[in-house]
C-alpha cells in the first residue's frame, strides 16, 4: 500500500532539477520527462521512481512469462525496461553479436518511493512503509542547488571522449548492398540498419551528460535511467505503446529531416519531409505492422490511423510520425499487449521475423537497451513506453559508452543518405560526449 501526498513547489522547474541530483543516491532509478511537449496522450509531465522494494532483472528466456508474473504478483507501480533482445523470447530468434554494455536482457522494480508531476503540482506516492521519510526527503530536495551540482563533478567530465565506429563508411556501403539484395529478391520491404559508435576505457558523469543531451534536445520521452552501475540517458522523441483503461495508442516514427536556424529554410526542409515520396512509404509500411501487431490483442474493428505520416519538430531534427490506435477487452493482460507488439515497428521492418533475421546478420553489435523500451506500469496495469534512441548508454564498472544509430532501409534508399541521416541523428550524443 502507498500514501498519497500532494505537494505544490514555488518553482516546477526548480524541483525537477533537485528532484533528479537527489536522486542520483539510489541504485535503481527512472526519471522520465516529456520536455513541456504535452499531448493529448500524455498522463504527466514528469516522473521519478527511486529506490527498489522488489526487483526482477533476467535474461530473455521466457523474458515475458516472468515479466507478466511479476507484474500481477507486485500489483503495483513499476519501473523499468525491455532490450531489443526480448525478440529472442516473443520469436525464434538469436543474438550472437558483440555485447560492450552487458544490460540485463529485462529489468524491472517497484520503488519505494515515486513522484508524478503535472502541471504546478506533484503527486507523492510513497511504500507505507517509508513514508515517515517523505518529510525529511521534501526538505533534503528544496535544500540542493547548483552548487551541489557543481561539487558532484569531477576531473572525468573533462576528459576527451574517443569515440570510435563499429562500421566504418565503406563496411556499411557494403552492408547496405546486402540489404538491398534482400529487398530487390522479395525477403523483406523494409528493414531498420544499425550501427554503433562506442568508446572504451572512458568515464563519464551520467547526470551531467544526460542534462547536457537533454538540454540540446528537449525531447518528449527523455530518461535517466540507473541501474546499479548501468545508465541510460536518452533523448528519445518517440512513444512505442500506451495503454489507458482499454485504450492503446502506439506512435511509429520514420521519416528524418534536419532543422535550419533560417526559418524559410526550416520550413521548407519540413515541407520536403512531408512530401518526400520515400519517407511516405517508410511510414506507411510500418504503420501497416503496427496495425498487424495490434491486432492481435484488439478488439474487432477497433483498430485506427488516427494521424498519418504527421510532422512534428524538434530541437534537432523534423519527424514524421503517425498515430495507430485500438481497444482491447478488460481482461486483456497489460503483458501480452507488449509481447505481440515487441520489438516496436520501426526499429525492426517489415515482414517483422525476416527483417530481425537480416538485421542480426547485417549488424556488428547486439542492440541490448538500443531500440528496446523504457516506461512503466501502474497498479491498474495501464503502462507508458517509449523507443530507446538518440541514447548514449554507459557500463560504468566497464568504462564502456555507447549510442548507436539507424534508418529505415527500403528499395528506395540511396546509401550515401542514408549515411548521412544515421550522422545527423548521431550529432546530439557526439557534441555531448566530446564537449
Amino acid at each position: 500500500m502507498r500514501t498519497t501526498t500532494k505537494h505544490k513547489p514555488k518553482s516546477i522547474e526548480t524541483f525537477k532539477q533537485q528532484l533528479l541530483l537527489w536522486s542520483q543516491q539510489f541504485d535503481d532509478v527512472v526519471w522520465l520527462d516529456s520536455n513541456s511537449h504535452t499531448s493529448k496522450y500524455s498522463n504527466y509531465d514528469a516522473v521519478l521512481a527511486v529506490d527498489a522494494f522488489t526487483s526482477i532483472q533476467t535474461d530473455y528466456t521466457s523474458g515475458f512469462v516472468k515479466l507478466k508474473e511479476y507484474q500481477s504478483i507486485t500489483n503495483d507501480w513499476i519501473f523499468g525496461y525491455l532490450t531489443y533482445d526480448l525478440k529472442n523470447d516473443a520469436e525464434e530468434l538469436e543474438s550472437a553479436n558483440f555485447d560492450g554494455l552487458q544490460f540485463p536482457d529485462l529489468c524491472f522494480f517497484q520503488p519505494k518511493k515515486i513522484f508524478l508531476i503535472k502541471g504546478n503540482t506533484v503527486k507523492i506516492k510513497y511504500l507505507n512503509a517509508v513514508d515517515d521519510e517523505l518529510e525529511e526527503d521534501l526538505k533534503e530536495i528544496h535544500s540542493l542547488t547548483e552548487c551541489h551540482t557543481e561539487r558532484s563533478r569531477s576531473a572525468k567530465d573533462d576528459e576527451v571522449v574517443k569515440i570510435k565506429l563499429r562500421i566504418h563508411k565503406d563496411e556499411y556501403f557494403r552492408k547496405l548492398d546486402k540489404m538491398l539484395a534482400h529487398i530487390y529478391r522479395g525477403d523483406i520491404y523494409e528493414a531498420n540498419f544499425c550501427q554503433e559508435f562506442y568508446a572504451e576505457e572512458t568515464e563519464i558523469n551520467p547526470l551531467e551528460t544526460y542534462n547536457k543531451l537533454n538540454a540540446i534536445s528537449q525531447a518528449p520521452f527523455a530518461t535517466f535511467l540507473k541501474c546499479n552501475d548501468k545508465y541510460l540517458l536518452s533523448a528519445s522523441p518517440e512513444r512505442y505503446i500506451k495503454k489507458k483503461g482499454n485504450n492503446i495508442v502506439s506512435q511509429p516514427i520514420k521519416g528524418t529531416a534536419k532543422r535550419s536556424a533560417n526559418h524559410n529554410e526550416d520550413q521548407a526542409l519540413k515541407y520536403e519531409l512531408k512530401h518526400d515520396d520515400k519517407e511516405r512509404s517508410e511510414n506507411i509500411m510500418i504503420v501497416d505492422l503496427v496495425r498487424n501487431d495490434l491486432s492481435k490483442t484488439a478488439k474487432k474493428g477497433s483498430v485506427q490511423v488516427k494521424e498519418l505520416c504527421k510532422i512534428y519538430s524538434f530541437d534537432q531534427v523534423h519527424q514524421m510520425i503517425s498515430t495507430v490506435v485500438s481497444k482491447v477487452k478488460k481482461d486483456t493482460h497489460p503483458v501480452d499487449i507488449i509481447q505481440t507488439t515487441f520489438p516496436m515497428g520501426s526499429m525492426t521492418g517489415a515482414p517483422k521475423i525476416s527483417a530481425m533475421q537480416i538485421i542480426e546478420d547485417l549488424e556488428e553489435t547486439k542492440r541490448g537497451v538500443y531500440s528496446g523500451a523504457v516506461g512503466y506500469f501502474s497498479p491498474k496495469g495501464n503502462f507508458d513506453f517509449n523507443v530507446i534512441i538518440r541514447s548514449i548508454l554507459y557500463n560504468e564498472t566497464n568504462k564502456y559508452v555507447s549510442y548507436s544509430v539507424g534508418g529505415a532501409i527500403t528499395a528506395k534508399s540511396v546509401p550515401l543518405k542514408e549515411y548521412e541521416e544515421c550522422l545527423l541523428k548521431a550529432k546530439a550524443m557526439r557534441e555531448v560526449l566530446e564537449n
